[in-house]
């Protein structure tokens, strides 16, 4: 959607949706974001929720949906997460540990 959003603070961001959650009556749409390189990630929610308006009526047009769902905006935590997960499967004991389950398993 470059271009179509006329606020110079979100135009210099570059932005990644990670996903989308849609409520199961279509009226609410959770966008899960994150700035590419992780800089400005206070700011983003806010940018993006200041222009929700304009955004949703550009998403309206593209998707040429009859009714376009609310949307709410969200930091997407999916990588820290990851990074979480390997720095505990890197542990000494963690590792031991799956080591050892794995030699049990009876497969």
């Amino acid at each position: 959607m470059r271009g179509e959003i006329h606020d110079p603070d979100l135009a210099r961001m570059s932005i990644t949706v990670g996903e989308v959650r849609v409520t199961p009556d279509l009226r609410i749409a959770t966008v899960f974001v994150l700035p590419l390189g992780g800089e400005g990630k206070d700011e983003v929610v806010a940018l993006l929720a200041r222009n929700k308006y304009e955004i949703r009526r550009a998403l309206n047009k593209a998707a040429q949906l009859k009714h376009s769902p609310d949307l709410r905006f969200m930091l997407d935590d999916t990588f820290d997460q990851m990074d979480a997960t390997r720095k505990l499967f890197e542990k000494d004991e963690v590792r031991r540990d799956l080591e050892k389950d794995d030699e049990s398993d009876p497969e």
